[in-house]
Order: C-alpha cells, then sequence, then structure tokens
C-alpha cells in the first residue's frame, strides 16, 4: 500500500451497497458534516486495546458498526470459556461482536464485509489482518501501535521497549498494508520515561496516550486533511510473541538486563528462577553492584544481601525485593529468607 491516500477502486465500495454513495467526511474529530456519522469496525484483543475501542465508541464522528475479536477460549483449572478484554468490553458496550479463528477465513472476509465499514482501527489484535479485510473500508484501516515505529514491530512492543532500556517511548497511528508494523505513518506521539515502568504502567500509559492520539487525529484523516508517509528504512527492530521459558532469569546476563525483564515481563510471562527444590517467581528486583566477594564461580549463586538475598550475575548482583515461590502467596525476599534457611548459598538450576 502507498504511503498517499488510497484512490477507491472502481468496485462497488461498502458504503455504496445499501445504494447510496459514501457521505462527505471532514476534518472534525467532535462532529461530522456530513449525513450520518462513518461507519467504523475495531479489530483488538488484549487489555491495551479496551481503551481505544472506548474512545471510538465517544467520538460522534464515527459509528462503531462492529468489533472483530479473538474467540472465547478454555482458562483456568476449570476450563470454563473466557473471553479476551475486548470481547468482553464489547458485550459489555452492546456492540456487533465477531470472533473468528482466522480473519482470513473466507466466511470472516464476508461477515466483515457485510458490516459496510468505511475506516477501520486496529489494536492488539493478534492476526495478521488479510488485504481482503484491509480493502474493505474506503478510508483504509488505521494501526494504533504502541511503539515509535519501524522500532519494536511486531507482537511485543512495550516488553522491548523496558527491556531494550528505551529513554523514550510512543505511540503510532499506522496505515495498515498487508506487512507486519509496515505500513506508511499518520501520526505519532513520545514520551520520556522515568526507568521504572513496569509491563502494565507503560501499557496503561500508551493506550491513555493512544486514545488522544486517535480522537486528535481521525478527524483529519477522514477528511483528507493527513497523508500518510512511509516509515525509514533505518532502526527496524522486530519483537516476536512471548513464550513462557522466555520469563527465566538467566545469571549469565547482567543485573541491570535482567531488573528490566522483570519489569518488562509483567503480567507476563514472568520472571522466575528454579533453585534447588522450588520455582520462584519474582516480581519486584534492583540491580546493585557487585560484592568484593562476588567470583567468576559464583554466577547463578544466592548470596545475602542485608536482609534480603541477591542473585550473582555475570556483571554486578540482582538483588531481590518481592517474590512468589510456586504455590503460596506473594511475600518481601526478606521473608522468604527467613523461611528458608536454605536459600543463601543456593543456586539456581
Amino acid at each position: 500500500m502507498s504511503a498517499r491516500r488510497r484512490t477507491p477502486s472502481p468496485e462497488p465500495r461498502p458504503g455504496e451497497l445499501s445504494g447510496r454513495p459514501p457521505a462527505a467526511h471532514t476534518g472534525s474529530r467532535s462532529g461530522h458534516a456530513g449525513s450520518r456519522p462513518v461507519r467504523a469496525i475495531f479489530l483488538g484483543s488484549g487489555s491495551f486495546a479496551v481503551p481505544i475501542l472506548e474512545g471510538r465508541v465517544e467520538l460522534a464522528a464515527v459509528a462503531v458498526v462492529g468489533v472483530v475479536s479473538a474467540p472465547d477460549r478454555p482458562v483456568g483449572r476449570g476450563h470454563r470459556l473466557g473471553s479476551v478484554p475486548v470481547a468482553q468490553r464489547a458485550r459489555e458496550l452492546g456492540l456487533t461482536l465477531l470472533q473468528p479463528s482466522r480473519i482470513r477465513a473466507p466466511e470472516a472476509v464476508e461477515a466483515i464485509r457485510e458490516l459496510r465499514p468505511e475506516v477501520g482501527v486496529l489494536a492488539d489484535y493478534g492476526q495478521l489482518v488479510p488485504p481482503a479485510v484491509l480493502d474493505a473500508p474506503a478510508h483504509g484501516m488505521l494501526n494504533v501501535h504502541p511503539s515509535l515505529l519501524p522500532r519494536h514491530r511486531g507482537a511485543s512492543p512495550i516488553a522491548a521497549t523496558i527491556l531494550a532500556g528505551d529513554p523514550v517511548a510512543g505511540v503510532t497511528l499506522m496505515q495498515m498494508d498487508a506487512g507486519l508494523d509496515t505500513g506508511p505513518l499518520v501520526a505519532s506521539v513520545s514520551w520520556a520515561l522515568a526507568g521504572d515502568e513496569t509491563g502494565p504502567t507503560l501499557e496503561a500509559e500508551a493506550a491513555r496516550r493512544g486514545v488522544t492520539l486517535l480522537r486528535r487525529t481521525l478527524g483529519a484523516w477522514l477528511g483528507g486533511a493527513l497523508e500518510a508517509r512511509p516509515q525509514a528504512a533505518e532502526g527496524v527492530t522486530i519483537t516476536r510473541p512471548l513464550r513462557r521459558e522466555d520469563g527465566r532469569l538467566d545469571p549469565h546476563r547482567s543485573a541491570i538486563e535482567l531488573e528490566r525483564q522483570v519489569r518488562a515481563y509483567q503480567p507476563w510471562p514472568g520472571s522466575f528462577l528454579e533453585i534447588t527444590d522450588a520455582r520462584l517467581v519474582v516480581w519486584r528486583a534492583v540491580a546493585e553492584a557487585a560484592g568484593s566477594e562476588d567470583r567468576p564461580e559464583s554466577v547463578g549463586r544466592l548470596v545475602a544481601a542485608g536482609d534480603d538475598i541477591a542473585l550473582v550475575t555475570a556483571d554486578g548482583r540482582l538483588r531481590l525485593v518481592d517474590v512468589q515461590p510456586a504455590g503460596r502467596r506473594r511475600m518481601s525476599a526478606a521473608e522468604f529468607r527467613r523461611g528458608r534457611s536454605g536459600a543463601v548459598g543456593d543456586r539456581v538450576r
């Protein structure tokens, strides 16, 4: 898809299926000069997308005619069906909800096209969207992505921002094409990081700023006052979906890297150590300088750090602050140490 606005094809556009041409759109975010609001669809699944959906519903310039989200799946020990956050919120708002297992399946594409969307917005959806869906809205599909593209494309940009120690975070509004976050850029916002953000706190801030960005931009986009521009060829990084094993704290990395991991991998996949007879989830930790007695052979050993315990790493110590032994409640590292006399001197597996 080019960086410029797409010219509608000679095939009937969604607004023409009812025998009416699409309404003219103006650049006001709080109102619309045409005879009716623009028909909009929303694609999303995760918690980051919920405030974006709510912001869309509040815009007078658009009418959300459908939400596309992930299917309900068995969760927990009872394997009861559970909904992803966007699907649950869409039901609460009384919106038309589609939950295809594969969005590129012909029946899913047809169901989306039957909604006659004129613009689409995606946030934290989880599947690549096929051209047949991207081409359905005359005004295209916009992606609210929580990074400053082309940095941190892909599935886990918020965790990647913290892991990399980026001094600045951002949200980008992008016109979607068939690639993985490769489409041209419409608008963006950035802000400085304090260096103590966790995955949930950064996600919440990115969602809040994403809502504001979309409200400020969508009217101008619909009115043709904005032109998308190609992404830079330099500075591209790619992220991938996180796996449970990614949460393992590797002492052969530096303490600074591990402290970032503890913050980045909340709530999923979490960060953990495996010691002699237990798995220890680490909720909060601090990177410190190496002790005078630390040696290369000490890497991977738990040592005393005041009342707490610390993990000796390849560069410095990771002092554990809040931990959770498997099957037990969250507690301070000092409390864990008092209840487990053999913690100091243990070595991680």
